[in-house]
């Protein structure tokens, strides 16, 4: 076993390629599940709670095995595991594809989430230890963090077009071939990596916890972004945080933790996970109000929405290559604080979107927002895998990524219920005459509900509401960008606060793991 050192050559950025590619699948997966619903709906019948879990069932088991996973890898070896869950995504598509009931596509959308936890922190941690350069790591992580983002909006397009042509399991084949081919490749390009370090006991109580942890702490959020406040979610999430208390416990006493919580004595890393969850807090709390604008406010159809969501892609393509160009001469407490800035400006533009605004005043501001905010998580990314120790950056990346679903998570929460509950008070007493009974009803509770009631209603009446709930509707957009611009500001002076100890280039934190060739 020999350590691999230097900058990298050709085969180490075709296996960047490689590994970007599964990246962009798993970014993309829910997203293209978004037009499928319907025609799933159609053919197998679920009921309302059986479309919610297959909705769901991926990402709660995606956000509760990272942890598990990522430790996994730094064990058994990174490719290894990036091999296995390829392979059970793969399975997992085909078998989603053909589903025979909800309850088989279901347990194959689990299966998918369990695979996913597999692959996002080996992706990361491979890329750690292939580019032990810190200009050329910086590079590739910015362009795994670039790819990312590109699934989460390529997503829905991909799905919209594939539901043109073909039936509605074809949004589940996308990712075979892409894994076929990393499981061709990554034998030939990737080097194996794992911790040669005494390991003891995997910690299955730990990993049983961080299950149970996270599982209704993401259920219960989630729920409550969804339904509004009620006590069943809300005791999910007591729940959540109790065993999320129990986890920290055992990794403190146990032998073999699954993660080193030293790690967050670490000022980089702990600074560069905190500033990423605030990002995507804010980023990804703010997407939802968006798509729902260009829908039900501009009144396109899903699959025009998903296209004009493009645009916005520009301005975040631009700021991670000025990023990655100031990186070796601009302090990364400057550059992220200058990101967030960036993003608190796209939410004061936000502030002036209002039911009649031209389309490109929203498109400009989610622009300006989506490139402060990605902008600074491409350079958390390169943080985080540098700051922790070589033979821990698979258990790094996934508490991370762990973080990142949290953090979305809360934002779409939290803003959700903000703008929610501007548009019910918004609603209250200034519905039009002849508007009442359940159709009232079903017009306070959401600006969907009320484009739906409004296309039933006779003459002028139907316009009226649709005027009176689109109004209501960026009444509580503007207050959601209030709470987001107060949080950008907030994060720049974190990020500046935590982080102002970095230089400009970084070197790598710690020793490199041993690379076992195989």
């Amino acid at each position: 076993m020999t350590a691999t050192t230097g900058r990298a050559g050709r085969r180490e950025w075709i296996g960047l390629a490689v590994l970007l590619l599964p990246t962009l699948v798993l970014s993309m997966d829910m997203g293209v599940l978004f037009f499928a619903v319907p025609y799933i709906s159609t053919t197998l019948a679920p009921s309302g709670t059986q479309q919610l879990w297959i909705m769901d069932m991926y990402s709660f088991l995606l956000a509760g095995l990272l942890i598990t996973m990522g430790a996994l890898g730094d064990r058994i070896g990174r490719r290894r595991l990036l091999m296995i869950g390829a392979a059970g995504f793969a399975g997992a598509s085909l078998l989603a594809a053909w589903s025979g009931s909800a309850e088989q596509l279901i347990a194959a959308r689990a299966v998918l989430g369990a695979a996913g936890a597999t692959v996002m922190p080996s992706t990361l941690a491979l890329i750690r230890n292939t580019f032990h350069d810190p200009k050329q790591r910086q590079a590739a992580l910015g362009a795994w963090g670039g790819v990312l983002t590109a699934g989460a909006t390529l997503g829905p397009v991909v799905g919209g077009l594939l539901l043109d042509h073909f039936w509605w399991g074809s949004a589940f084949l996308v990712a075979v071939p892409v894994m076929v081919l990393l499981l061709l490749a990554a034998p030939v390009l990737l080097p194996e990596y794992r911790t040669t370090a005494p390991t003891g006991r995997f910690d299955l109580p730990g990993a049983a916890l961080s299950l149970a942890a996270i599982l209704p702490l993401v259920y219960g959020i989630k729920t409550l972004a969804v339904d509004g406040w009620s006590m069943p979610p809300a005791l999910a999430v007591a729940a959540g945080l109790l065993l999320a208390g129990a986890f920290v416990w055992r990794q403190r006493t146990a032998a073999s933790p699954l993660i080193d919580l030293g790690l967050f004595r670490i000022r980089t890393f702990s600074g560069a996970i905190s500033v990423n969850t605030v990002a995507m807090f804010a980023m990804m709390g703010f997407a939802l109000f968006t798509s729902q604008y260009l829908q039900l406010v501009k009144g396109m159809s899903p699959f025009t929405a998903s296209l004009w969501s493009l645009v916005p892609s520009v301005g975040v393509g631009a700021a991670v290559g000025l990023g990655a160009a100031l990186a070796g001469k601009v302090r990364p407490a400057v550059l992220m604080g200058g990101g967030f800035l960036v993003g608190a400006t796209g939410f004061a533009m936000m502030t002036r979107v209002g039911a009649h605004s031209p389309l490109a005043l929203i498109l400009t501001a989610a622009g300006v927002l989506a490139a402060g905010t990605v902008g600074t998580m491409t350079m958390t990314a390169e943080m985080v895998v540098s700051a922790a120790p070589a033979e821990q950056a698979g258990a790094a990346s996934a508490t991370s990524e762990t973080a990142v679903e949290l953090g979305s998570s809360l934002g779409i929460a939290l803003l959700g219920a903000a703008g929610a509950a501007v548009y019910r008070h918004q609603l209250d007493g200034a519905l039009p005459a002849g508007v009442d009974g359940q159709a009232a009803g079903a017009a306070r509770d959401t600006l969907g509900g009320a484009v739906s009631v409004a296309a039933h209603l006779p003459g002028r009446l139907g316009g009226d509401l649709l005027e009176t709930a689109r109004t209501a509707f960026t009444d509580g957009l503007h207050v959601a960008a209030v709470v987001g611009l107060v949080t950008a500001l907030g994060a720049a002076l974190l990020a500046y606060r935590l982080l102002r100890h970095l230089p400009a280039t970084q070197a790598a934190a710690a020793p490199e793991a041993e690379a076992v060739t195989v």
